[in-house]
């Protein structure tokens, strides 16, 4: 009986389930009177199923005369609140699932220095919705440089991606939202490890501003100046900043004529930790010149022994390379007007004085660990000035 008194009113108050401004809304009339319901929630399938059950829920209503006109029971329903809830995954926790999902096919270095950073961006986005992916999106190219931009969404479009195939969501909001993001030709172009070196004035000016204190903030308990033996190092040696973090004394001659690299520091998921070997080889040596000769001996003069690094942080622990980065290095670069390049450029410093110099490339290859074609084709090529002979 009812049923047969719901078939033959339905026809009277038909819902439709249209879209404004991206949220699903419902349209019917009732009476004399237009109504028009939004529910909040973007158009997804998980979310257009709870608009058919509202729907259907009306037109039962104005079927059988139960119809409320103040739009509360529809409004409210507890249904429909469950269903916001469920749809309601936002990016942040698809990202902190990804994150896991990722975990065991990566290495832990990979997880601390590539996923770790992303991380901390995420947290930071002013809305985790991916309902307003563009603006997430505009929010990233807004505080990060154009080529950091473009890779952390191409990572959220992964993201998402597995979120699809694991039937978390529906519809990937990021899917080629990356590969619209057109870098600019200098960009695009640049060579290994963007090499920029310093110039020898620019070099000799950052050692020295750190040295005298120059830009420290006065009620700085931990001084730049504790950091120029470190970073002279660097310039002279064009070591890898992660292997004269984890130089120790046994790996310096008695003389100190001679360093032995032999170990690097890299990061863990339990931490820093110092791992034997090096990039490209077990080991390597380096003969010292009087100047790194000089600046060695005074540093073991003034360490207890005990202290087995040679580039102890002031805390007597391993150096951290980030907090060097942000706390010095960017102050200093900063305070002398000098274009900001990463602290591996020092390395690309040694490298392209040297050569200019007039070392032979085979010679400073075996210096810092490179093999002489990559020396020819990164850094000779580029900074040699030719000359035509006279014959």
């Amino acid at each position: 009986m009812a049923t047969s008194r719901m078939k033959q009113r339905s026809p009277k108050g038909t819902v439709r389930i249209k879209t404004s401004n991206d949220r699903l809304q419902l349209v019917f009339s009732h009476g004399s009177k237009r109504h028009y319901l939004s529910l909040g929630l973007p158009d997804t399938k998980l979310n257009r199923r709870a608009a058919e059950a509202k729907a259907k829920l009306i037109e039962a209503d104005i079927a059988f005369e139960k119809f409320d006109p103040t739009l509360a029971k529809y409004r409210s329903e507890p249904e429909v609140e469950e269903v916001l809830e469920e749809a309601g995954v936002d990016l942040h926790t698809l990202w902190t699932q990804f994150v896991e999902f990722k975990r065991p096919q990566c290495s832990p270095n990979t997880m601390r220095q590539t996923y770790g950073p992303y991380t901390n961006h995420v947290k930071r986005f002013p809305t985790h919705e991916l309902a307003r992916a563009n603006e997430i999106r505009d929010y990233i190219l807004l505080n990060l440089p154009l080529d950091a931009g473009k890779r952390l969404i191409t990572r959220l479009a992964a993201c998402c991606e597995w979120a699809v195939d694991s039937k978390q969501i529906d519809d990937n909001p990021f899917q080629g939202m990356a590969s619209k993001i057109k870098m600019p030709k200098a960009t695009a172009k640049k060579g290994l490890n963007d090499i920029n070196p310093f110039s020898l004035s620019e070099r000799d000016a950052i050692i020295k501003a750190i040295e005298k204190d120059q830009f420290c903030p006065a009620a700085s308990s931990r001084k730049h100046s504790y950091y120029g033996p470190f970073i002279k190092f660097l310039f002279a040696t064009g070591c890898r900043p992660s292997e004269a973090a984890a130089l120790t004394w046994q790996n310096v001659a008695a003389d100190c004529k001679q360093v032995t690299f032999a170990q690097a520091l890299i990061n863990t998921d339990s931490g820093k930790e110092i791992r034997l070997g090096l990039k490209t080889q077990e080991q390597r040596s380096f003969p010292c010149n009087r100047s790194l000769k000089k600046l060695l001996k005074v540093l073991k003069s003034q360490e207890s022994l005990s202290r087995a690094l040679v580039f102890p942080s002031p805390a007597g622990k391993m150096i951290d390379t980030n907090n060097f980065r942000n706390r010095v290095w960017k102050r200093v670069l900063d305070g002398l007007g000098i274009e900001y390049r990463k602290l591996y450029q020092t390395r690309h410093t040694f490298i392209t004085h040297a050569l200019e110099a007039g070392m032979d490339a085979k010679d400073v290859a075996r210096l810092v660990g490179n093999s002489p074609e990559i020396i020819y084709r990164h850094y000779a090529g580029k900074k040699r000035k030719l000359e035509v002979p006279e014959f």
